[in-house]
């Protein structure tokens, strides 16, 4: 009866119901350079974050469609004083590219490896997904968009480079490079690769590399990890799955519990960003991998890989209850961590004196949930001293916010438009005010609804309330799709000093609502 049971309930937990279809993007949020794999029942997900922190998100799901956040694998952008955003330093589109993560069963830990700046490669090791995640070790030479692979013998491979291909092999303890060996050199006929994972699959050898971005090859070797390795175009200018967005390439491969493949890759989907889509994989007779694809193309819809399995929702109320920020949240750089507190609400003292929202210390970010959402947040700004600057943001390289301006004991709300960044990421435009009036009473609501489909034109609009139930528009965004500075646009909490330090203000809530509100509570 024992085993009956048990039967039944890997049945019910691995096999999907038949005619559930999920829809692409599986997240429309900004998840890039994605690394996948399985431990068990459940599935993890890493991806780039460059100057957010803390770093490299993990996400976990149980049916590959449904994912939520669970922690960070790099807590702190331990790389430099640029990361800290002080003494006009910034690191704007550095930091954390294409990285790796797996599980490693033979020492219980997970690793997860990444190279800073195209300088050294750093490893961070955890004995639980969740943390903590501690900064183990670097090795001095760059692995580029790499991919870790631990062989059916616990020999640690990394794969990594740009139209080189490189195999370093790791020490026992995976910290340190025995050696690295060049394995593949891109023919112009294909032009660039990158974006590295590696995989053991059926005896073979496989380094799977993105063509960015519209294309993804397959390197195969049954002559062990170092090749010779032979190659096969997987996908080149494929259909979409939503019109308008950029062609899937890059991710990774995962198998289920069941034994089928699957392939999550991502789409340029500007102004949001660069977002998940998951395909069936089917294996050729020559060991390739193979697309499922729907007249042609990647499909807007599949069944479910797995029984649904839901978890916690991307939309919702975080009232900042307990004493730290969810998983979901990441700084603008390095925060200054005695200039914020969570406690039943989220207090911002100002962290630093700034002329602008982009020189400005400790403005927490949220991904924006596509293709429409609103994120709206209650503020308490009594505390707010002369000069002070505290409110809600569109923030990428083209940005807007509105928010309370204290100037000599006058309360404004203000919507400030017109900041920009030069092509190499420094301020070019700190904005000026376009809409403004008086306020009272020192609580405020602001929102932000943001149209992120892809495409050009596409508007952020900004609301506020004195009293929660009608808002009033206060100006519009036309938010930059350009694809340069990767990061697509967020939400983003601030509040920051013009004059003198001193000032503070509580966020008691921040809503995400999914198609978005506007005007009205609801």
């Amino acid at each position: 009866m024992k085993l009956l049971i048990l039967f039944f309930s890997f049945l019910f937990t691995t096999v999907p119901i038949f005619g559930e279809k999920f829809m692409n993007p599986v997240l429309w949020e900004d998840l890039a350079d994605l690394d996948i794999f399985r431990v068990g029942d459940a599935f993890y997900y890493s991806a780039s974050t460059m100057h957010y922190s803390p770093g490299a998100p993990i996400l976990r799901s149980y049916d590959l469609v449904n994912w939520e956040y669970i922690g960070h694998s790099v807590p702190k952008l331990d790389f430099g004083a640029k990361y800290d955003l002080t003494n006009g330093l910034s690191a704007y589109v550095k930091g954390i590219y294409a990285s790796t993560m797996r599980y490693r069963s033979s020492n219980g830990k997970f690793y997860w490896i990444g190279c800073i700046e195209y300088g050294g490669t750093y490893v961070y090791t955890a004995s639980t997904i969740t943390g903590p995640w501690t900064k183990t070790s670097t090795i001095s030479t760059c692995y580029y968009d790499c991919g870790l692979l631990i062989d059916d013998d616990d020999t640690m491979y990394v794969a990594y480079g740009n139209t080189e291909i490189f195999v370093a092999q790791l020490s026992k303890d995976g910290l340190s490079q025995v050696t690295t060996k060049s394995v593949y050199k891109t023919p112009s006929s294909i032009g660039v690769l990158e974006g590295s994972r590696m995989y053991k699959i059926n005896g073979a050898h496989y380094i799977f590399c993105t063509r960015p971005a519209n294309g993804q090859y397959v390197l195969k070797s049954t002559s062990g990890p170092f090749g010779p390795y032979a190659v096969k175009e997987l996908l080149l200018n494929i259909a979409t799955p939503f019109s308008g967005s950029g062609v899937p390439h890059q991710g990774g491969l995962v198998q289920t519990q069941s034994g089928s493949w699957y392939y999550m890759a991502f789409i340029d989907n500007y102004p949001g960003g660069r977002t998940p889509v998951l395909a069936p994989i089917t294996w050729g007779s020559d060991g390739f991998p193979v697309i499922t694809t729907v007249n042609g193309g990647w499909g807007s819809t599949y069944d479910y890989p797995l029984a649904q399995h839901p978890v916690k929702a991307h939309t919702g109320t975080d009232s900042f209850s307990g004493t730290s920020l969810g998983p979901e949240w990441e700084w603008n750089h390095n925060p200054l961590t005695t200039k914020f507190t969570v406690n039943d609400g989220l207090t911002l003292s100002t962290a630093n004196v700034a002329s602008d929202l982009y020189a400005a210390r400790n403005t927490l970010t949220h991904r924006i949930l596509g293709p429409t959402s609103s994120g709206t947040i209650i503020m308490d700004y009594s505390r707010m001293q002369d000069g002070d600057r505290a409110g809600l943001a569109l923030l990428r390289d083209t940005s807007a916010w509105i928010g309370v301006k204290n100037d000599g004991g006058n309360f404004r709300i203000s919507f400030w438009s017109g900041l920009t960044m030069t092509s190499t990421w420094a301020t070019a435009s700190i904005g000026s005010e376009v809409a403004g009036a008086i306020i009272s009473g020192g609580k405020i609501w602001l929102r932000i609804y943001a149209d992120i489909h892809p495409g050009a034109g596409k508007q952020g609009t900004f609301y506020y309330s004195t009293n929660g139930q009608t808002f009033t528009k206060l100006g519009s965004l036309t938010m930059n799709n350009q694809w340069q500075f990767f990061m697509g646009y967020r939400y983003a909490i601030f509040n920051y000093a013009t004059k003198a330090l001193g000032g503070s203000v509580q966020v008691t809530s921040f809503t995400v609502n999914a198609p978005g509100l506007t005007s009205t509570s609801s």
